[in-house]
């Protein structure tokens, strides 16, 4: 309630109400905005969480992480404990990506989603209350993280199981005895990547398209990881594989035919069959394809060993 006394033309004395009311207004939306603004979520460097304290990762390392994944437009990247959404938000932002964000605290999830609508994102970018170890993300063709070692050797099984060729990044800490395929140094901070590889142990029955004389006709395969080696059976004896090379679902190795000649093979897997070309000196290039007759042993020590856990706890710089 106010007042104006006027001594003059009526006109004056309803320009001087208004003009008051207009004031009152205004101060009445600025008090409102900063209201809201104070309300705001403001997340906490060092902030306790579900399972780890909250830091953000800097940018210089989000963008190794992202250039080491080689991410497109045509890429689904799920962040795990997306924080404040600074991942997903730059993915989408700087390559085009479709990214979703899993977070366990509510407040950051909102704090991610309002600056994922400041950035001009949402079209591409979702944040999602979460729990990482429950949450199904295998559809994601990348996987962010920055969580702490002993963390990351419980989502290494969930990972093994993801569709080969998903790629991997972490910011800081390793996945133990999984050797990463690619490590960034930035200062005194690392960046990983790993590629998700196919699951090939086992014997492989190989037919070609053409006749093949000298050629293997078996192939026996034995991983660790995305380390592969193996031997190939041939008429008369046994020939070790050398250059064995695996990344996701592609895999290429070499070995001597029957004389001694250099075979090439490269091959795409696709569950229990591997397509491909094999490339020989003297014959040629042919089609070949590998249907595998038995499996061998588990492809990589998903469970994490005691040994492993060990090393996560010391890693912090615990005894």
């Amino acid at each position: 309630m106010f007042h104006v006394v006027c001594h003059r033309t009526s006109f004056l004395c309803h320009w001087s109400a208004l003009r008051i009311a207009v004031l009152l207004v205004s101060l009445a939306v600025l008090g409102a905005s900063a209201q809201t603004a104070d309300s705001e979520y403001t997340p906490r460097r060092g902030q306790a969480g579900k399972d780890v304290m909250w830091l953000p990762t800097p940018d210089d390392m989000v963008d190794s992480m992202l250039r080491m994944a080689e991410v497109t437009p045509q890429d689904l990247l799920v962040d795990l404990g997306s924080g404040d959404g600074k991942i997903a938000i730059a993915a989408a932002r700087q390559f085009g990506t479709r990214a979703l964000g899993l977070e366990f605290n509510p407040e950051l999830v909102e704090v991610s989603r309002r600056r994922a609508r400041e950035a001009g994102v949402m079209d591409k970018v979702e944040f999602r209350q979460a729990d990482i170890f429950v949450a199904d993300f295998s559809n994601a063709s990348v996987v962010t993280m920055y969580l702490l070692p002993e963390l990351n050797l419980r989502l290494r099984p969930v990972l093994f199981r993801m569709k080969p060729g998903t790629r991997v990044s972490s910011h800081s800490f390793d996945m133990g005895s999984w050797r990463p395929d690619e490590t960034t140094y930035i200062g005194t901070g690392r960046t990983f990547l790993w590629v998700v590889p196919a699951a090939v142990a086992g014997s492989w029955r190989l037919s070609y398209s053409a006749a093949f004389n000298e050629a293997p006709s078996e192939v026996v395969l034995r991983q660790r990881f995305q380390s592969v080696d193996g031997e190939a059976g041939l008429a008369r004896w046994r020939a070790s594989l050398r250059d064995v090379r695996l990344r996701g679902a592609s895999i290429g190795f070499e070995v001597r035919d029957g004389r001694g000649r250099p075979l090439q093979f490269s091959g795409q897997v696709a569950g229990d069959r591997i397509t491909g070309e094999v490339v020989s000196g003297h014959a040629g290039r042919m089609r070949f394809t590998a249907v595998r007759t038995s499996a061998g042993q588990s492809f990589g020590e998903a469970e994490a060993t005691a040994q492993e856990q060990a090393d996560a706890v010391r890693a912090l710089g615990n005894p």
